[in-house]
């Protein structure tokens, strides 16, 4: 197991400690119900790869889990008739992350079941901008070089 990454309910599914109703599986990635729905069908998507973050992920680990995850949504569809979800990824406590290891939620959306959202859009400072883009793309020419 990397030893940046704190052992969690995940590492003991992937290992089969804990049993999980299996959505998919190959040997990069694992989905399965979350046991607290928000909707019937909600599932996780978790990659093999031990990390608590998206942006710790290896290329080839990301990679894995973007095959599936448009596959998985469309048997989550299949499955419940239901015609809209939402995919939900956090990262870190403050962004509502409860379990530490890298996590997408495909939540199928029902009348009353399923994500719900406040959304509180600002405005974008042109000034700010700029300034964001550049330090964006230096941080994405560097990251490049590695």
């Amino acid at each position: 197991m990397d030893q940046s990454h704190q052992a969690t309910i995940f590492d003991k599914i992937i290992a089969g400690e804990i049993p999980c109703h299996r959505v998919y599986e190959d040997d990069r990635v694992l989905a399965f119900l979350d046991i607290g729905p928000l909707s019937p069908g909600h599932t996780l998507v978790i990659p093999k790869e031990r990390k608590a973050h998206l942006h710790q992920l290896s290329d080839d680990a990301a990679a894995a889990i973007g095959r599936v995850l448009p596959r998985i949504c469309r048997a989550v569809l299949q499955a419940t008739g239901a015609t809209a979800y939402n995919v939900l990824q956090n990262n870190g406590s403050s962004a509502h992350q409860l379990v530490m290891h890298v996590h997408f939620h495909i939540i199928p959306k029902f009348e009353r079941d399923g994500l719900g959202i406040g959304w509180k859009p600002g405005k974008l400072d042109q000034t700010q901008a700029k300034a964001l883009l550049t330090r964006m793309h230096a941080a994405l020419e560097a990251d490049r070089a590695r």
